[in-house]
């Protein structure tokens, strides 16, 4: 059976058919499982810190550094120094780092003992600046600072920045300053 001609002529003159309708649209289709499943979990189940931090000015006075703030150019960068910083060998007792990270979370440890340096915090706006460089996950809290550079005096009260974020983010491993500064190109 064949068309006619003048048939043939008509189908091929006319136009394409419309597409198909889009589907109907399902306001939770276009979310990923993840945020399905994160929209249904009870917020129970999610980190809540135990206290929240007030937002203060940062304290004034020494500080122990450890991690990436013991590289003195960072320090520098950071407070906006004309030059290099002068500092302290010091270690802190009663402390251990683990990591957040590739950075260093300092976490309450009887008898383990970290070391690091210490740079005496001269205003607020510097305190505030490193507490901003550290995140809200960090938090100046008083130590004592034991020097080891020989120099009086030979122990001091201080500050050093406190892991206070979750501790279910923290892995164990050690910190290394000289590793990080090549991974940054520094």
């Amino acid at each position: 059976m064949s068309i006619p001609l003048k048939e043939r002529t008509e189908i091929k003159d006319s136009p394409p058919p419309p597409p198909p309708p889009p589907p109907p649209e399902h306001p939770q289709s276009k979310m990923s499982p993840l945020v399905l499943k994160l929209k249904s979990t009870s917020p129970s189940q999610f980190f809540q810190p135990s206290t929240l931090t007030p937002i203060t000015d940062s304290p004034t006075g020494p500080y122990f550094l450890y991690g990436t703030l013991a590289d003195p150019f960072l320090l520098s960068e950071i407070l906006g120094l004309a030059n290099e910083p002068e500092y302290r060998l010091a270690f802190v007792k009663g402390y251990k780092c683990k990591l957040w990270g590739q950075y260093p979370a300092l976490l309450e440890e009887p008898e383990s003992v970290v070391e690091g340096i210490v740079y005496h915090v001269l205003t607020k706006e510097h305190g505030n600046k490193l507490a901003a460089y550290e995140t809200g996950n960090y938090r100046a809290e008083p130590c004592r600072i034991v020097y080891t550079d020989g120099y009086e005096p030979a122990q001091d009260s201080g500050y050093t920045f406190k892991f206070v974020g979750n501790v279910k983010d923290l892995s164990d491993g050690a910190f290394d300053l000289g590793v990080w500064l090549k991974r940054v190109g520094r």
